[in-house]
């Protein structure tokens, strides 16, 4: 198993080469810096980090990139700032991430705790189990911020990461968050960069062919793939009924 998921990382990696994620926004664009994940992150990375593992809850990256844009065209990119503008404006701000009145408050509970536990982020020393007590950050947020803020070694699940290995026979698509993220924890290597460019690369993929509805010619995991050996013999014999 742990040769298997070791392959399929290496496989994508030369598929897709390094992602560079967190997707930090420089100047207002949406160019990534590739070097980010080997680089220490500064206090306000880290609560930029924070605020996109919200905003990025339920809904497509390119909308939280507008949201994100939005806040640093205003001016609003710090935990005081986010604090002290009416939730009327911050809404607008970021209503292309989607759940906008939900997620105004979840940047204010995220932005009080980051200004309590400043000196944590800034040494590295924050624990996952305190930022699971924050309003709005459930396993998902917290293992984003644990990674990429933080540079701990937790592998993330999200839809991508069950929908391509379930179809690829690894467990079924019903298990739990906490079943998934055991099993890659156990059978990778415990390096947060590993961690860090396998969830890029999934979710890279997953955007590419594995789709809910999946693109599976030129897919490069395919042969490995129950749902495609699967999907591919029925075609045939559908082909083979008509002739």
């Amino acid at each position: 198993m742990k040769k298997k998921l070791m392959l399929i990382y290496k496989k994508l990696l030369n598929n897709y080469g390094e992602q560079g994620w967190w997707p930090i926004i420089n100047n207002y664009t949406c160019e990534y810096n590739k070097s980010f994940k080997h680089d220490k992150k500064t206090t306000k990375q880290k609560f930029e980090i924070c605020i996109g593992a919200i905003l990025t809850q339920n809904t497509a990256w390119k909308n939280v990139e507008k949201s994100l844009i939005n806040l640093k065209s205003a001016n609003i990119f710090s935990p005081n700032k986010i604090l002290s503008t009416p939730d009327s404006k911050l809404t607008s701000l970021i209503r292309p991430a989607g759940y906008y009145n939900v997620k105004t408050r979840k940047l204010k509970e995220i932005s009080k705790f980051f200004l309590e536990h400043k000196d944590d982020f800034e040494n590295e020393s924050l624990s996952r189990e305190e930022l699971l007590k924050v309003w709005g950050v459930g396993k998902e947020s917290a293992d984003y911020i644990m990674l990429y803020a933080l540079n701990k070694p937790f592998f993330i699940v999200d839809a991508y990461t069950i929908r391509i290995f379930s179809r690829m026979g690894f467990f079924d698509e019903k298990r739990k968050y906490d079943f998934v993220q055991d099993f890659f924890q156990k059978n990778l290597p415990k390096d947060y960069k590993i961690y860090n460019e396998y969830h890029a690369l999934i979710v890279e993929h997953a955007k590419r062919h594995c789709r809910k509805k999946p693109l599976c010619n030129g897919c490069i995991l395919r042969k490995d793939c129950r749902y495609y050996f699967k999907n591919d013999k029925e075609l045939k014999r559908k082909k083979l009924k008509k002739i």
